[in-house]
């Protein structure tokens, strides 16, 4: 019975200290791609159409202050010149990131990061 228990500790130890491993991994991976999107984005570089209902709005919002990434905001619902652009955007939902003058409907850091590195690539090379 004894050696039973031991195992069902251990067990339960070694989950928890899996667990713990994996959260700082992605609080680290998502502290490391806040920092590159910050050094990559500059003023103008990323604006969000949103929506006041919108819980990934406010999300991206929470994310882009945290990591102090400069970008600019339009509501869709109080703003008519906003949602007549969202509007010509076609898109299905909020939030719609433009990214350097390329509309990514939803918010995924590590997909504005890619797109930030590939359009800083490209005007690089066009240098």
């Amino acid at each position: 019975m004894k050696g039973s228990r031991q195992t069902v500790f251990g067990a339960f130890a070694l989950l928890l200290a899996l667990s713990v491993a994996g959260h700082w991994w992605g609080h680290r991976q998502q502290l490391d791609v806040g920092r590159a999107v910050a050094a990559l984005a500059g003023p103008g570089d990323l604006h969000m159409y949103s929506s006041d209902t919108c819980p990934t709005c406010g999300e991206a919002r929470r994310w882009f202050q945290r990591y102090e990434v400069p970008f600019t905001e339009c509501s869709i619902e109080r703003d008519p010149q906003c949602r007549a652009e969202f509007d010509a955007l076609r898109a299905f939902g909020t939030p719609v990131i433009v990214v350097r003058d390329l509309p990514i409907l939803g918010f995924d850091p590590e997909r504005l990061l890619e797109h930030l590195r590939a359009d800083t690539g490209r005007a690089e090379r066009s240098d």
